[in-house]
């Protein structure tokens, strides 16, 4: 299988503040991946780095065939559109009904107004809320937003997906939904999935890894 990111000894910094050095990892088309690791570890900061919000100090990072390392601005826009992010708290746009939000990967690549309405109709259903297609998202729960963002994160069936904690403050019916459609994105699309989280859930279907970060290094646990 195709690797989709490969890292070779990269060291990621906040200004003087070191976070990770020496990280080397390869993952390959379809794997589910888990960096886990305590608060404050860096396991957000490496999230960030693979889809180009924190440039790499040190070493080399490919992401879907391009080095960030030297990417260009607009290329790094061109492979945003093929990669889904789910953030800890949501960043769902206040101002757009659910429908909308889901719909906001599929109006930047320029799909057809069909094409919108099917998928958003499909999503919806998944994440059960096609009976909250027309409320904005502060009407909606913390577990309902969540659903909503992941929904988003998968419109444009992206060959990626990065999530951020993404069950870290919702509810058990919330959590379960979440886990499912990243479940059924690797195991039906095969999907690349990496998720950053504290604990790994023990109802897990499909095949993982696990990497944990301790002391600023990331090691893989077998």
């Amino acid at each position: 299988m195709p690797i989709v990111i490969k890292a070779s000894n990269v060291k990621l910094s906040y200004g003087k503040d070191v976070i990770l050095q020496d990280v080397n990892l390869s993952i390959k088309k379809g794997e589910f991946v888990f960096v886990t690791g305590p608060s404050g570890s860096g396991k957000s900061t490496f999230l960030k780095s693979i889809y180009g919000a924190l440039k790499i100090e040190e070493g080399m990072l490919n992401v879907g065939g391009m080095d960030l390392s030297r990417i260009s601005k607009r290329n790094l826009q061109k492979l945003r559109r093929h990669i889904g992010i789910v953030f800890q708290d949501y960043k769902l746009i206040n101002e757009w009904k659910v429908e909308k939000n889901i719909q906001l990967p599929l109006l930047i690549a320029g799909y057809s107004n069909q094409v919108l309405q099917e998928q958003t109709k499909k999503l919806l259903s998944h994440i059960k809320l096609s009976h909250k297609a027309d409320k904005y998202p502060y009407e909606l729960s913390g577990g309902e937003q969540q659903r909503v963002a992941m929904a988003r994160a998968l419109a444009h069936n992206p060959f990626l997906i990065l999530a951020d904690e993404p069950t870290g403050n919702l509810d058990e019916y919330s959590s379960n939904v979440v886990w499912e459609l990243l479940e059924g994105a690797n195991a039906q699309l095969e999907t690349t999935v990496v998720v950053v989280t504290h604990n790994v859930p023990s109802h897990l279907t499909v095949p993982f890894r696990q990497f944990k970060i301790s002391e600023g290094t990331m090691h893989e646990i077998y």
